[in-house]
């Protein structure tokens, strides 16, 4: 009898976990090979819940509503991100040239840094998957991937 242990629990086999489950514990698994990465390049204060919040700001800066709106969270856990990551400096918060009131979030050097380390650590992960999964099954794991999102949108 086959069983599934998750979270330190024996669960019965004829229990299966949703796909989503399935794809948030493998995005999950990662976070300590993305902490040791963060760790390794001297970036501290950063934790990988809070660097997915850099990725949007590559193309440039933005407003926290905005941020909020690519990432498909709340502006309140955009503003929670954001101020523990400038405290860190990894962004800044800049006067919007166009609008007095507003503030625009930008990457600092730092910032930077920590997203060249989410690149790399990221690709040294779809390495260890393609070795499990081969080239073939991860493409086609990929295209699903894409597909669900397009769904999504």
């Amino acid at each position: 009898m086959a069983h599934f242990v998750f979270m330190r629990r024996v669960v019965d086999a004829d229990w299966k976990p949703t796909v989503p489950a399935l794809v948030n514990m493998v995005a999950a698994a990662g976070a300590p090979h993305l902490r040791a990465a963060f760790a390794a390049a001297g970036l501290d204060g950063i934790r990988p819940a809070q660097a997915v919040v850099l990725v949007p700001l590559a193309i440039g800066g933005l407003h926290a509503s905005d941020l909020a709106d690519r990432l498909r969270v709340s502006r309140q856990a955009v503003a929670q991100a954001v101020t523990a990551l400038e405290r860190h400096g990894y962004v800044t918060r800049l006067p919007d040239p166009v609008d007095a009131r507003a503030r625009i979030i930008e990457l600092t050097p730092r910032g930077r840094q920590a997203l060249r380390v989410m690149r790399a650590n990221a690709l040294d992960l779809e390495k260890r998957w393609q070795q499990v999964l081969g080239e073939q099954r991860l493409g086609g794991f990929r295209e699903t991937l894409i597909i669900l999102l397009s769904a999504e949108t």
